[in-house]
């Protein structure tokens, strides 16, 4: 059980949450602030004052003022007409995470729901019902509407969620733990709905698979330069130094010290004819250094959020106010995932041109064409090169920036929203694009240092290739590739190939 403190969560205990699927609860200490805020919001439900959201109605609806005796409909209502998503639903880890982000912004104090309804989220985690949330719907401002309705609908008996693998209604997942539906008062289930969990969500679970992935590739590349007898004279740190960009410095480090004691590399050190490699071996510290600072940048964006209050209105304690605002607006999100989507493109399309040097054999130094033994009568590696650069493509234009598109909606209430919802979505889907060029990439270089025999690459080289063997034999002779790919793949995803490598961290200046 993780003990969460609001306004001070870190990344790394997010993504412990997310890769584990921990339950969690708030510290106790954010209970005087939550009933705090509820007692103000009961108060003025109560009252004869006009408050957006506790005694009106919503959006271009705001003028309407409600009766005390209809709070309870009211809020049902909303949660009910907001479960308007579409599509593909959100992973189960990701839809953990966005309740987890949720609780941490009702634990802030600013938002007036009860208690009860911190402590449900924190039950439905711990007794693992997670709510089916589509993954389509939501523009970004008012919040994630769509998305957080469907979480929410489960929490007074509505929706669909899933429970030990099967989906039902929410009424019965909550019965099979014995936990009863909510009856939501003033305020709660707009609470409950407005926000940017959804959106914060899926950014952040791009963010901790694009990390990963951006660490496998450095050390992807120091082996595809082994595999090409490639220079290392540009990882020389002065270089580095002389332009001063820190994620560079922190590539060509590590590179250095991945590639240390290459057999490989000692042997063309001198009198070799080639004089520069080309830009994907020689200008890798620069590329996929550039990625990790954008990454780092929408990293620190992204632990802001993650510990916001973003619904609407706030209640400001120490003024004693309720007060509208904007925080729901999601820009802030949107501006990070377009920097991670710029990131993810672009380590993959260097990596990708890797490939293609590797299996062409007037560019990778008499290795043998498309990497198998016997060309002609192979193919060996030439259609997997051809899949890596498909999803490049794809890639490139999934990286079309989100944030700059806008249209009204709501009436025109809503007249500019961030579409951070779909643009951290997709991240999902290129990171799995980046993860697959990376693993086509480890099986070419591992092909290309194979035939470099008797000479050996690196220890820490050699150790990336004896967990690749463990799934994927040698290329010997053509033979069903997919599943070569998708066992890779799936190494790429669990960080194998990062083991024993001090890797940088999102944390600057930092090894793991």
């Amino acid at each position: 059980m993780i003990n969460l403190m609001p306004g001070s969560t870190n990344l790394a205990t997010l993504e412990a949450i997310w890769r584990d699927e921990l339950a969690v609860r708030l510290d106790p200490s954010a209970g005087a602030a939550i009933l705090d805020a509820y007692e103000r919001v009961k108060a003025a439900a109560a009252g004869e004052a006009p408050i957006y959201g506790v005694n009106t109605g919503f959006g271009k609806l705001a003028s309407i003022k409600i009766k005390p005796e209809n709070t309870a409909e009211l809020q049902r209502n909303l949660v009910l007409s907001h479960c308007c998503g579409v599509g593909e639903l959100l992973d189960r880890k990701t839809t953990r995470l966005m309740m987890v982000l949720k609780l941490l912004s009702l634990g802030r104090g600013a938002s007036g729901v009860a208690p009860e309804t911190v402590a449900m989220i924190e039950n439905m985690l711990e007794a693992d019902i997670t709510p089916a949330v589509p993954a389509q719907g939501s523009v970004g401002a008012s919040g994630d509407l769509a998305p957080l309705a469907h979480m929410a609908a489960v929490m007074i008996g509505e929706g669909r969620a899933l429970v030990n693998g099967e989906m039902m209604n929410g009424d019965e997942a909550l019965a099979t733990r014995g936990i009863k539906p909510l009856t939501l008062g003033a305020k709660e289930g707009l609470a409950l709905i407005n926000g940017t969990q959804f959106s914060t969500a899926c950014a952040l679970a791009a963010l901790f698979d694009g990390w990963r992935h951006a660490c496998t590739a450095i050390a992807s590349s120091a082996l595809s330069t082994d595999a090409i007898m490639g220079s290392t004279q540009p990882l020389n740190a002065e270089i580095h130094q002389l332009r001063g960009q820190p994620g560079q410095i922190e590539v060509a480090a590590v590179m250095r010290a991945i590639m240390d004691g290459s057999e490989i590399r000692e042997s063309h050190r001198h009198d070799d004819s080639r004089v520069q490699d080309p830009y994907c071996i020689r200008c890798q510290p620069q590329v996929t250094g550039a990625a990790l600072d954008l990454l780092r940048f929408a990293a620190r964006t992204l632990e802001t959020e993650a510990n916001a209050a973003t619904d609407n209105p706030l209640v400001l304690t120490g003024e004693g106010m309720i007060v509208s605002g904007g925080n729901f607006h999601a820009e802030p999100v949107a501006f990070a995932a377009d920097q991670m989507a710029l990131a993810i493109s672009e380590i993959g399309a260097i990596a990708q041109r890797r490939i293609a040097l590797m299996v062409d054999p007037t560019l990778s130094h008499d290795l043998p064409a498309f990497l198998t033994p016997d060309p002609g009568l192979n193919s060996g590696l030439m259609i997997a090169e051809v899949s890596s650069a498909a999803l490049m493509s794809e890639n490139k234009h999934l990286a079309t920036p989100c944030s700059t598109d806008s249209t009204p909606t709501s009436a025109n209430q809503e007249d500019h929203v961030s579409m951070a919802a779909h643009g951290a979505f997709r991240l999902s889907r290129m990171n799995r694009n980046l993860g697959r060029i990376l693993a086509i990439e480890v099986m070419c270089a591992a092909q290309g240092v194979e035939f470099r025999t008797p000479l050996k690459t690196s220890p820490a080289l050699l150790r990336l290739l004896e967990t690749l063997r463990q799934t994927m034999p040698s290329l010997k002779e053509d033979r069903f590739l997919a599943d070569d790919i998708e066992n890779v793949y799936g190494l790429v995803q669990s960080g194998a190939f990062l083991d024993g490598i001090d890797m940088p961290v999102l944390g600057e200046g930092e090894s793991r």
